[in-house]
């Protein structure tokens, strides 16, 4: 990176760049599906009036503590009840369906909501073993193939008099629907890169792999017609609260859901408790916290260094946030505050 760039990186503040929102669309201990996806709406909602950039939907299976594996039908519910926020998959995951299913999907939501539908794109599966077998996918369906899949459906979206499909996505085809690549290596670093297109980097699940994944993207950087220079968004963890007592209280939470996952777990997201010591023992802390490592949990004092600090390493170009908050309420007031840090000089 030229002395340019990090000087660049050096003089930007949060408020020069976009914040979004990554909702797993949480389906709390003692709650339902119909509950978070109602929750999912009204924090879309107070998010389009706090001037978040985007509200993105994550596809899971087989997961009792998520209520957004239907991704594109909760995507147009979420469009339906906004105005202004784009709104999109972080991510849909490409083996797990056909590129011409997804871009009739995605072709009709544009339709219906111009200029605002992301189509955010990943190569994991979302699921385990049993549930990809039951997603009926096919032979080559392993992410192996991704590039492939993805050349066919980009070229479903072309117009008709450039698109050498016989086979045509209507509505899709024509359409400028943003798609953006989703990693947590350096697969899809390396392969946006390449194509030029929007990366967005999952911090939350592996921080280890971001840097090198944004030295990869970078390098491998190639304009196109999407893009004239690398457009990298980091995804965050992120809880705020009043006080930092209470933002480590609400975030035992999401430390119970995954020190769950790694013991093979899955269920609904539990409140938060007071402490954790007595659920986890110290090699499980210690996994469970290097995967926060690139989370912020605090008052606003304190998610603000934090994110100040986590813009000025990587020099991203925007950050998405997720939250795994027990309490609506609650998570609702956390993007309020965060919200407000980033709008602040």
């Amino acid at each position: 990176m030229s002395d340019k760039d990090l000087n660049n990186k050096e003089a930007r503040q949060l408020s020069d760049i976009p914040v979004s929102i990554l909702d797993l669309a949480p389906i709390t201990s003692g709650g339902t599906a119909t509950d978070s996806l109602r929750n999912t709406l009204d924090l879309a909602q107070h998010a389009d009036e706090w001037g978040y950039n985007r509200y993105w939907l994550a596809e899971h299976h087989n997961m009792p503590g998520i209520a957004s594996s239907a991704t594109s039908v909760v995507i147009g519910h979420v469009a339906a009840g906004t105005k202004r926020i784009r709104v999109g998959s972080g991510g849909v995951m490409l083996p797990n369906h056909s590129p011409l299913v997804i871009a009739e999907q995605f072709g009709t939501l544009e339709s219906l909501f111009p200029g605002r539908i992301d189509l955010g794109l990943g190569r994991a599966p979302g699921s385990d073993q049993l549930t990809s077998q039951a997603l009926r996918r096919g032979p080559g369906s392993n992410g192996q193939d991704f590039p492939e899949r993805l050349r066919e459906l980009r070229d479903y979206f072309n117009p008709p008099a450039t698109s050498a499909m016989r086979v045509r996505a209507i509505p899709g085809e024509g359409l400028n629907v943003p798609i953006w690549l989703l990693g947590s290596s350096g697969f899809s670093a390396d392969l946006s890169g390449r194509l030029g297109l929007p990366f967005a980097f999952a911090s939350h699940f592996a921080p280890e792999y971001l840097l090198p994944a944004l030295d990869i993207y970078r390098s491998q950087f190639r304009p196109s017609e999407t893009l004239e220079k690398p457009y990298a968004m980091i995804g965050v963890s992120v809880i705020v609260a009043d006080s930092d007592e209470e933002a480590l209280r609400l975030a035992t939470s999401q430390e119970q859901q995954f020190l769950n996952l790694i013991r093979g777990r899955t269920g609904p997201l539990q409140p938060p408790v007071d402490n954790m010591d007595a659920l986890w023992n110290a090699q499980e802390k210690a996994i469970v916290r290097s995967k926060f490592s690139y989370g912020a949990v605090g008052s606003p004092d304190t998610v603000r260094k934090v994110l100040e600090s986590h813009l000025l390493e990587t020099g991203a170009d925007e950050i998405i946030v997720s939250a795994q908050v027990y309490d609506h309420q609650a998570r609702l007031h956390s993007y309020e505050l965060l919200a407000d840090i980033f709008s602040k000089k």
